[in-house]
């Protein structure tokens, strides 16, 4: 029996074919562009909402291989943000995963180009796959809502619009609302689009992934003030010289310590409830809440 970091290995491997496969086969219009695309989605990194789809498939009894495009969709729109966010006009970062940023090398133009064109690839994949059925465009919806304006970019709406919270206008309201749309849905969406494929456990999947993107965040802002630069591939300490409203900046550090520690208890709670084999995601909430990376 493979142990939880062998799973996980396995998993993340599977993504990485999936997307040196997409990216060979990718019809961009120019060169500069696909080497663009390349450069930031074959980086590297944990790849951990492909993973997310790829063990709820196994839990749920569904054959990934019928809609891996769901996974490599996945990954395009978490790393268009990624190309997008470190721009100098959103957070102005120059590394990711360990490398310069996009920006840095390809210039912003076509930084900016490179993150709309994985965008509108990961939807060909999506509308592909509604041909499908039912089940398939529950799923699409599932993605498409969690990576708009009702979820991640309103997320990053609210990240811009609460920097600089000086006065500390804004609080743990708004912080929460800001996690859950930012990053919490899209970590959500894997778990829910399986359960979409299954047909059940849609609502616990989704209860789960909440507070699984929750915890995930929590513990990000909290390495961003104790964590290593070169362990977490990234330009730290960037969120407080930035002011922005962080789980660190509002309830300080040993208060984002305590509700890390709530949202992992009810991330084993609501496993619970779930009559399938959930080990797997049992290790993974373990190993999110004691990540230094």
């Amino acid at each position: 029996m493979l142990s939880f970091h062998e799973q996980y290995e396995r998993y993340r491997c599977t993504a990485e074919e999936l997307l040196q496969k997409a990216v060979g086969g990718m019809p961009c219009g120019t060169q500069l562009l696909k080497d663009s695309i390349a450069y930031s989605l074959l980086a590297g990194g944990k790849r951990i909402r492909p993973v997310l789809f790829l063990a709820a498939a196994d839990a749920l009894g569904i054959d990934y291989r019928q809609a891996s495009d769901f996974a490599v969709a996945l990954e395009c729109i978490h790393t268009y943000s990624l190309i997008h966010d470190d721009l100098p006009a959103m957070d102005n970062d120059d590394y990711r995963r360990g490398k310069p940023s996009n920006h840095k090398v390809f210039g912003e133009g076509h930084a900016i180009l490179a993150g709309d064109g994985l965008l509108s690839y990961a939807f060909e994949l999506l509308i592909t796959q509604c041909a499908k059925g039912e089940k398939y465009i529950n799923a699409a919806k599932t993605l498409s809502a969690a990576a708009g304006i009702q979820g991640m970019v309103a997320g990053q709406s609210a990240d811009l619009s609460y920097s600089g919270n000086a006065e500390g206008k804004f609080g743990k309201d708004e912080l929460l609302r800001l996690q859950q749309d930012k990053t919490a849905k899209l970590i959500a969406a894997p778990l829910v689009m399986a359960a979409n494929l299954a047909g059940k456990y849609e609502a616990e999947f989704e209860e789960f992934g909440l507070l699984l993107g929750s915890l995930f965040q929590i513990t990000d802002d909290i390495l961003d003030v104790i964590g290593e630069s070169q362990a977490m591939g990234k330009t730290l300490g960037k969120d407080e010289k930035s002011g922005k409203l962080t789980v660190v900046s509002v309830l300080g550090l040993e208060g984002a310590q305590k509700l890390a520690d709530e949202r992992y208890r009810a991330c084993l709670s609501v496993l619970d409830g779930i009559q399938v084999d959930v080990s797997f995601l049992r290790e993974l909430v373990k190993n999110i809440r004691e990540r230094k990376k």
